[in-house]
């Protein structure tokens, strides 16, 4: 079997060219290429969930100095600080790849940078998912009641699962 690079078949010209940087999915680029690429995307990716925070957020904080914020009862009030402190937890991991990247900034890291980065934006997901549940789920039930809540509550999570879990397993399998 003839192994030169005009021989592979399954081998694409960047993958001859650029060797172990080029992967199979026909872009022609190197590893610091594809990371600038991965880069930008995640920050694009960051810009929007952080949009979204900001917003929830700030209602949260705002609700505090509501003159119906006494009125919450203690499963209302618990919910509001786990809310909040989600909220929080929300801001501070989407501001982490900023910081990572200033740190390791020009010290040739950016492929590392963007592993981790993409972790931290796979779990500020799971956290917005759930401040966004919750949020629903506190103003359904001090506007309605609990029981409301708690249906919306239960649908609220298989829609974030089957948009944000489900349907990118079922456009993989494609």
């Amino acid at each position: 079997m003839n192994d030169s690079p005009d021989a592979r078949s399954d081998t694409s010209a960047a993958e001859v060219h650029h060797g172990a940087d080029a992967k199979r999915d026909g872009r022609d680029e190197t590893r610091d290429e594809r990371a600038d690429r991965n880069w930008d995307e995640l920050m694009q990716e960051l810009r929007v969930m952080q949009t979204g925070t900001q917003v929830l957020s700030g209602f949260l904080l705002a609700v505090a100095f509501q003159p119906r914020f006494t009125e919450l009862d203690d499963l209302q009030r618990t919910l509001y600080i786990v809310l909040v402190g989600l909220a929080a937890l929300a801001t501070v991991l989407a501001l982490a790849p900023v910081g990572m990247h200033r740190s390791l900034f020009g010290r040739h890291r950016k492929p590392d940078l963007v592993r981790f980065a993409s972790r931290m934006v796979q779990a500020d997901l799971v956290v917005i998912g759930l401040l966004s549940v919750g949020v629903t789920t506190l103003i359904v039930d001090f506007t309605v009641d609990r029981t409301t809540a708690t249906v919306v509550l239960i649908v609220a999570a298989v829609v974030v699962l089957a948009l944000w879990v489900l349907l990118p397993r079922l456009i993989d399998r494609r």
